[in-house]
């Protein structure tokens, strides 16, 4: 663990906010109306989490025209999502101890800050990072190390939260504490078979990781 904690890299969907069911149905939809026939493999694109959706598409055989519904039926279920409990004191928290915060998502950046937005977190994160604003999307370290440039601190100095093998080796591959997130309906098997460096079972058990005086913030969350 690094002695001093300056910046938090979060994956959103899962970590932040739970969308798995609102993902789970825009998929089955998005798999009707452009295949049409048979079950859609709900469960198949459920076990690649955290990626960015092309390359799902692409890893699962299935036609990139999927992309199109899914983000459609995505956005029109998107009042269903709901902050993962205490995400925002969370949040506050943090920024209050002057750590800087970053999001770093399998969804686009602008799905991503107009989800932020909804909910009301986006003015609590100083940068959201989309995966198709990086060269590569995760298991590569592309959006970490973007999000610690943005944020202006040093791989030792960060960790990265996820509840995903994604997340996980994105953060390894980047040189920042791994965390792993077994709240929500992450695989615990699978997350642990990653090697995380440090497993937590609640949001909230990040705060010990991240220790500092708080100072009085804001109504944004910014420290004063």
């Amino acid at each position: 663990m690094p002695v001093t904690v300056r910046a938090v890299v979060l994956d959103l969907d899962g970590v932040l906010v739970d969308s798995l069911a609102v993902a789970r149905e825009a998929f089955a939809r998005a798999y009707g109306e452009v295949v049409g026939d048979g079950v859609a493999p709900v469960e198949e694109y459920c076990r690649h989490p955290g990626r960015y959706l092309p390359e799902v598409l692409e890893l699962m055989g299935l036609p990139a025209a999927l992309a199109e519904p899914f983000v459609r039926e995505s956005n029109r279920l998107a009042h269903r999502v709901t902050p993962v409990d205490g995400a925002a004191e969370l949040l506050r928290t943090l920024r209050r101890r002057g750590i800087g915060l970053a999001v770093a998502t399998g969804r686009s950046g602008v799905r991503a800050r107009d989800l932020l937005g909804r909910l009301d977190l986006l003015p609590l994160v100083d940068h959201v990072v989309g995966s198709d604003e990086v060269p590569r999307p995760k298991p590569a370290p592309d959006i970490v190390r973007r999000a610690l440039r943005l944020l202006g601190a040093r791989p030792a100095e960060a960790l990265m939260v996820g509840d995903a093998p994604s997340d996980l080796l994105s953060a390894r591959a980047a040189g920042v504490v791994a965390v792993a997130a077994l709240w929500g309906e992450s695989d615990e098997e699978a997350l642990r078979a990653a090697r995380p460096d440090v497993v937590l079972t609640r949001l909230d058990d990040l705060l010990p990781l991240c220790p500092g005086r708080d100072r009085p913030a804001g109504a944004d969350g910014h420290a004063r």
